[in-house]
């Protein structure tokens, strides 16, 4: 049956002051969707692209794009969920930022009893994109035991995960963080260097590191104020997967220069492109979750801030004061 819940919903583009605190009314799911109750809500630079308007979507809109939570009700054809089971998400569309919602059932699977909801609504948008960045996105090549990668803002929440990730597999990550507290805690999460790039020149730093070799690949959200410099550490036939833009938009770029600079590669993947069916999501939140119950990834939610709060939360967000993964909780 119809009822009535809390959303947060957006009339127009802009700053934080632009999300407003709503009643919505959510109904009963159809055809291949679900409706789901959430415990937790994610919280992620996307939704700051869609609110100010960088990532333009159809307004009104309710901002999230990641929760946790018990499927309430499930549509017709939808096999792999049932009602009051726990279930996790992070996909298109937007929607998450609210008590419940009816959704796709494509991209939600359910969480393992294991996982609390926390760490369900914190780790599946960011988790699924340190999957597909290191075990998807991958230079000439591939990875091996032993090859150095930079990865940019490693002291966020997907950078964390990453930092965990790239040691169980062997890699020598090199972080790069803004705040020496930050550095050390990239550190404590499996980083083997950490370079502060607001005191330290991390082109410099990857270079003396890496004997003047470069690294193979470097894993950039950071966008307009890293680019270049991510370009000069890659050695020969690296990569660049410039998967965010928390500085700003990269300016166009002259390809030629990826030839001048050792015929190297340039990505700008997402993770929706990856997790466009079921079986791709399916198989790479079962790869996410066994490493999270293994031990060997520990997902940090640093930040919790009620639903009505999701100004503060933005704003916290957009001035880099948080670390880890930050939650919504739902009244």
């Amino acid at each position: 049956m119809p009822h009535n819940v809390q959303a947060i919903q957006i009339d127009a583009f802009g700053g934080p002051e632009v999300m407003r605190l709503v009643e919505l009314e959510v109904g009963d799911p159809g055809p291949g969707e679900i409706r789901i109750r959430h415990h937790a809500i994610g919280l992620n630079f996307i939704d700051i692209y869609q609110r100010s308007g960088l990532y333009r979507n159809a307004l009104p809109m309710v901002l999230g794009m990641e929760g946790a939570g018990i499927v309430e009700a499930v549509g017709e054809g939808v096999s792999h969920l049932r009602a009051g089971d726990r279930a996790a998400y992070a996909c298109m569309p937007p929607g998450a930022y609210s008590q419940a919602r009816v959704m796709p059932a494509t991209s939600v699977v359910r969480l393992p009893d294991a996982i609390g909801f926390d760490e369900g609504a914190a780790m599946m948008l960011k988790g699924l994109t340190a999957q597909y960045l290191l075990k998807r996105t991958l230079p000439q090549g591939g990875l091996q035991r032993g090859d150095a990668v930079l990865f940019h803002a490693a002291a966020g929440g997907v950078g964390l995960i990453a930092c965990q990730w790239a040691r169980a597999l062997g890699l020598e990550l090199i972080a790069t963080a803004g705040s020496d507290a930050k550095c050390q805690l990239a550190l404590d999460h499996g980083a083997a260097h950490a370079i502060n790039y607001r005191s330290e020149d991390f082109v410099a730093r990857v270079k003396q590191i890496t004997g003047g070799a470069g690294v193979k690949v470097v894993y950039d959200s950071v966008g307009k104020d890293t680019f270049e410099g991510s370009l000069d550490v890659l050695r020969p036939f690296g990569l660049l997967a410039s998967y965010g833009n928390a500085s700003g938009k990269v300016p166009p770029l002259d390809i030629g220069v990826l030839a001048a600079k050792g015929s190297l590669y340039l990505t700008r993947p997402t993770l929706f492109t990856h997790i466009a069916t079921r079986d791709a999501t399916q198989a790479m939140a079962d790869d996410l979750f066994a490493v999270v119950e293994s031990g060997a990834v520990k997902i940090r939610t640093e930040q919790r801030y009620p639903l009505s709060e999701v100004a503060r939360a933005h704003r916290e967000l957009e001035a880099r004061k948080t670390t880890g993964s930050s939650v919504l909780i739902p009244a």
